[in-house]
């Protein structure tokens, strides 16, 4: 007499068992929501000397992933986020430069190294570009300009399977982007080297 998940292999010859969880080798799109924390470790300089400070928000974060077989994905991520932005000991002294948003779309490609396992952990890398809008010059310059410009990405993270279809996940980015802006239309000029972590966990529901 066959076995019930031989059984089960027979009926549904696709199907995968995950420690008593099963899922269907061709549910191949995976969709996540995450909250994000961003860790600075930027460095920075400008014409007028100092550094430049960017305040990071926790924001929502969603992102796409296609698994092309059972352990290689691309991963689509989506996230925007708000950042207040100072000078610090410059020539002029402390400056408040406003504020702008941030949207860096980022592709990264993985390798899933556990992929039929209830514990299924994951590294990633890729590219990103970084689109900065909505920026508020503040009360102290008349304007300031961002330029878009490409990012790179490095990624490990895990996925805890809690049913047939969904999971938790904890994720780990580390971004490196260098941006140039100009104030009071280039009349000052800062180079930021934008280099942070990203932490974030969320849901996950494989389809």
């Amino acid at each position: 007499m066959l076995s019930s998940s031989l059984m089960a292999q027979e009926i549904h010859p696709s199907a995968r068992t995950v420690d008593g969880l099963e899922w269907d080798a061709k549910e191949r799109f995976m969709v996540r929501a995450r909250l994000i924390d961003v860790l600075p470790e930027d460095n920075s300089s400008t014409t007028i000397g100092g550094s430049i400070d960017a305040d990071f928000r926790v924001a929502p974060e969603v992102d796409f992933t296609y698994f092309f077989t059972d352990h290689i994905a691309a991963e689509l991520i989506a996230a925007t986020t708000k950042h207040d932005v100072s000078a610090k000991n410059t020539a002029l002294g402390d400056l408040d430069l406003g504020s702008v948003w941030a949207l860096p779309p980022t592709l990264t490609a993985q390798y899933h190294f556990n992929p039929h396992g209830q514990f299924r952990p994951y590294a990633g890398a890729g590219l990103g570009y970084v689109f900065w809008y909505n920026d508020d010059a503040g009360p102290v310059v008349n304007d300031i300009k961002y330029e878009n410009g490409i990012s790179y990405a490095l990624q490990a993270g895990i996925d805890i399977g809690i049913s047939e279809n969904w999971s938790w996940n904890f994720d780990v980015k580390k971004l490196f982007h260098s941006v140039d802006a100009k104030v009071n239309g280039g009349a000052v000029r800062a180079n930021v080297d934008i280099d942070p972590w990203v932490i974030g966990t969320g849901i996950a529901y494989r389809f």
